[in-house]
Formats: structure tokens, sequence, C-alpha cells
């Protein structure tokens, strides 16, 4: 994907907000900031602790980020809590 191909796809997103699809098959939209919990321990953060995402990015390979703790983390090692 080129930069100009990003920069296309990336004027539909925002870093301030995700759609989530609820155990019950419902769309949500989820607005930053929002819990989660940690899944797996990855830098400082504790499998079980419960952080707060400040913003949502996405990589070059399309790859969602959470921002926590001003500390970018890859969106598989987290739950949402809804």
């Amino acid at each position: 994907m080129t930069k100009k191909e990003l920069a296309e796809l990336l004027k539909y997103s925002s870093p301030r907000e995700i759609y989530v699809i609820s155990h019950y098959n419902v769309l949500k939209r989820v607005f930053c900031p929002f819990r989660v919990t940690v899944l797996q321990e990855i830098g400082r953060l504790k499998r079980g602790q419960i952080v707060l995402v400040q913003e949502i990015k996405v990589t070059y390979t399309l790859k969602t980020v959470y921002i926590i703790d001003n500390d970018a983390y890859y969106y598989h090692n987290f739950h949402i809590m809804m």
C-alpha cells in the first residue's frame, strides 16, 4: 500500500473512536478513552490489568495500535470492556 492510498483510507477513520461488535452481534461505537483488559504481559502492563486506551492508530500495514500511557501496543494484546 502506498502512502497516498493509506492517506485516502485514513480520511475515513478517527483516532478517537472505534467500532466494535458486541457479544450479542450488535455494532457499537466506542469513544476514547475506553477500558481494556491486558491479555498477556507486554511492556509495563501485566496480565489482567485494566487500562485506558487514549488513542487509536493504524500502522502502514493496517494493524490497529492502541496508545496507552503514551506507549503504543498492538490491539490483539487486549480485550475491550463493554
